[in-house]
């Protein structure tokens, strides 16, 4: 029985409706949307029956684990920094227990790559404050492990030394005061850098030095040698490198695996 085709009917795009969803608020419907697609695209019957049971079960659990597996490394692939932008960085800060942590409930396996790359680039827009003070508190802790590391090194140096305990036991407490109470390498560097930078911008303003072009690039290329060679010293690269490697893989699992809510009311339509 064939049925006439309908005029009035209306056939919107799925890009369309996608973006629809985003304005309007609905995120966790567009979220659910997606993994609903997947999984009816996936979900194909099988062509004619098998003799055994334990056969298509394995192969589907294996099917399944590729699945997971291709979907978890297509994540560290994408770039959730290509839809940030500076008006992400200016709003006020989610809430860290029910935005950004959630409960148990707020996080779930992505179904397919698409959905994993809807969700990196919305939460990461959404929680990019969250994600910059975590890379500030990573990078302070970069530093502190540095220098654990530096004292565990110190401290089996000591007792391979061939010495009397007496001095040991001075030496390991000279190691002891030295970690806790001097500033670590790498942030002094960085204290430092910006303190030469300041000292570069306050003889700026005070002798005007931008009215003499060449003095202003000589005195700006010798700040510039003098920072690579402060950050060079003070071992800033490592923990910086730390940070940032630390920081990125704990944005991109929370980005990936933490489902879309709502942050504000869907839209309503006034009626008249």
């Amino acid at each position: 029985m064939s049925f006439s085709s309908n005029p009035l009917s209306l056939s919107v795009p799925d890009a369309a409706f996608d973006s629809w969803l985003r304005d309007s608020g609905y995120l966790e419907i567009l979220d659910q949307r997606t993994s609903d697609l997947h999984r009816h695209s996936s979900a194909a019957p099988p062509t004619r029956p098998t003799p055994t049971a334990a056969a298509p079960l394995a192969t589907g659990f294996f099917i399944s684990l590729f699945s997971r597996i291709a979907t978890l490394l297509s994540v560290f692939t994408l770039n959730p920094f290509s839809k940030l932008s500076a008006a992400d960085f200016s709003g006020p800060t989610p809430s860290w227990t029910s935005g950004f942590v959630g409960f148990f409930e707020s996080y779930s396996f992505p179904s397919s790559p698409a959905q994993a790359r809807l969700r990196v680039h919305e939460n990461a827009k959404r929680y990019a404050r969250n994600y910059a003070s975590l890379f500030v508190l990573f990078f302070v802790c970069t530093l502190y492990v540095l220098l654990f590391l530096l004292l565990i090194v110190s401290i089996d140096g000591l007792f391979a030394a061939d010495s009397g305990l007496t001095l040991k036991l001075l030496y390991f407490l000279e190691v002891v005061n030295w970690v806790l109470y001097q500033m670590p390498l790498a942030l002094l560097g960085l204290i430092s850098c910006l303190a030469l930078w300041d000292i570069v911008k306050f003889c700026c303003d005070r002798w005007g030095l931008d009215k003499y072009p060449v003095l202003w690039q000589c005195l700006v290329r010798i700040a510039q040698c003098a920072t690579a060679i402060i950050l060079l010293f003070s071992n800033f690269q490592m923990a910086i490198f730390c940070a940032l490697g630390i920081g990125y893989t704990g944005m991109i699992l929370h980005a990936a695996f933490r489902k879309l809510t709502p942050t504000k009311p869907p839209s309503t339509i006034s009626r008249k």
